[in-house]
């Protein structure tokens, strides 16, 4: 009886090496990249596992018949992601161009081209996709180290593929394209919803900040994504309600001190929710205490990055806890909590505010003295409007909780499905209509 990679497979299966079931197993070439031309050029970013990106790929400059070109993709063609740690080994299938262009892949993409009298496209696709095979990729196909690995040519050529016959190969691809198909319309389903909620946490917020103002009823605040607010409230700026301050620098001291304390970075901040699984250590003198240190109830905001304005109420669960200059501490100085502010940059940042004061030609900031300044809108009852808020956003966040864990729940029985039908647990041909979420059995 023949195995692969430890897992027996049925009596009239073989097995074999990828090199001798593939007449082309080699990476593209490096494309000379121009904003219009005539070859398309697919790189790591544009092969995802959900199919071929075309708004990431790129055009390659090049007169002369393209099947001459290095890397040249044909119909039918898997795509192997072969470099950098989080996309190397992804799994890509080439069908057609999207227009009329010939395509071809760059130099960090390896095409698999299935010999169809021996292999089936579809079922080499599965199995490369397969959590067997990808687990083996980073086992003994991987050379180089941290960001730098790539997928060795000539151990991939060695790599072991389960053989069914060729009529079985092409059943078990169609059954498996069926099946993963009505996976993947479920997990759109769930997308969905969770993108709905996403829009409803928005719409709370700003019925929030606006007290449900109109033209009507309210007065104008000159701000085109928040523009009226009840007439008996006022507009004021954050430092008339709010003490804020930029966290320590990063100093030659920082290994050395013999005051090594926890500080939070902007890295532990996300919308509503602090991550203190990953804490770094500095010194810090008995003198910085009071300025650098952070107590329950503050509200840290990132001040840069991908994430600036994100800001989240620290809980206190990490006793003498400091926090580093990417990070803005706020704490309440007047009427109102600080979870009106972090609501509020919340909505500013998904209407873009951030991005017109930024630089976003490089890395967006958010400074000490943007954040002071700015001005926001001031109720009068401002505390029974946050717990509201932050009752409805609980509830809508344990809805996207159980959303999210059905979403992996879903991702993993597609792979389970996969990995079951390219090493022959149980036969497809005996498996049509079953539900897929009722699990993977032989």
């Amino acid at each position: 009886m023949s195995s692969v990679l430890g897992t027996p497979l049925p009596a009239n299966w073989t097995a074999t090496r990828l090199k001798h079931v593939t007449s082309l197993l080699n990476r593209g070439s490096a494309p000379n990249y121009v904003e219009e031309g005539p070859v398309r050029a697919v790189s790591q970013a544009a092969n995802q596992a959900g199919g071929l990106n075309w708004s990431r790929a790129r055009f390659h400059d090049f007169s002369g018949n393209p099947e001459n070109l290095k890397g040249y993709l044909r119909p039918h063609d898997v795509l192997i992601n072969s470099t950098g740690t989080g996309t190397l080994g992804r799994i890509g299938y080439f069908e057609k161009s999207p227009d009329a262009l010939p395509c071809m892949a760059d130099s960090h993409v390896t095409i698999a081209r299935a010999n169809p009298d021996e292999l089936d496209a579809r079922f080499s696709y599965y199995w490369l996709g397969s959590r067997p095979f990808q687990e083996y990729v980073y086992a003994a196909l991987v050379v180089g180290a941290t960001n730098q690995i790539e997928l060795n040519r000539d151990r991939l050529g060695d790599a072991p593929v389960p053989l069914p016959p060729t009529e079985e190969q092409r059943r078990i691809a169609e059954y498996l394209d069926a099946e993963t198909t009505r996976i993947d319309q479920l997990s759109a389903s769930r997308r969905q919803q969770i993108s709905a909620l996403d829009e409803r946490e928005l719409a709370v917020i700003a019925e929030m900040l606006s007290g449900g103002a109109t033209r009507d009823n309210g007065q104008p605040t000159g701000w085109p994504w928040l523009p009226y607010i009840p007439t008996d409230w006022i507009i004021g700026p954050v430092y008339a309600y709010y003490l804020t301050e930029l966290g320590k620098m990063l100093n030659s001291d920082r290994a050395s001190g013999d005051r090594q304390l926890p500080y939070l970075r902007n890295a532990n901040v996300h919308w509503y929710e602090i991550d203190s699984s990953d804490m770094a250590t500095m010194h810090f003198d008995p003198a910085e205490t009071r300025r650098y240190s952070v107590k329950a109830g503050d509200l840290l905001v990132c001040e840069g990055g991908a994430g600036v304005a994100e800001a989240a109420v620290w809980d206190g669960r990490i006793d003498d806890c400091y926090f580093q200059k990417s990070l803005h501490r706020v704490r309440q100085d007047g009427p109102l909590p600080v979870e009106w502010l972090m609501f509020w940059l919340r909505f500013a940042k998904s209407c873009g505010v951030f991005e017109a004061d930024g630089n976003i030609a490089t890395i967006p900031h958010l400074t000490g003295e943007q954040l002071r300044e700015y001005r926001i809108p001031i109720p009068n009852d401002a505390q029974a409007r946050v717990a509201k808020t932050v009752r409805a956003l609980t509830a809508m966040g344990d809805a996207r909780a159980h959303l999210q864990q059905a979403q992996a729940l879903l991702a993993e029985r597609r792979q389970a499905l996969i990995t079951a039908a390219v090493t022959g647990q149980f036969d497809v041909s005996t498996a049509s209509g079953r539900n897929v979420t009722d699990g993977v059995h032989p």
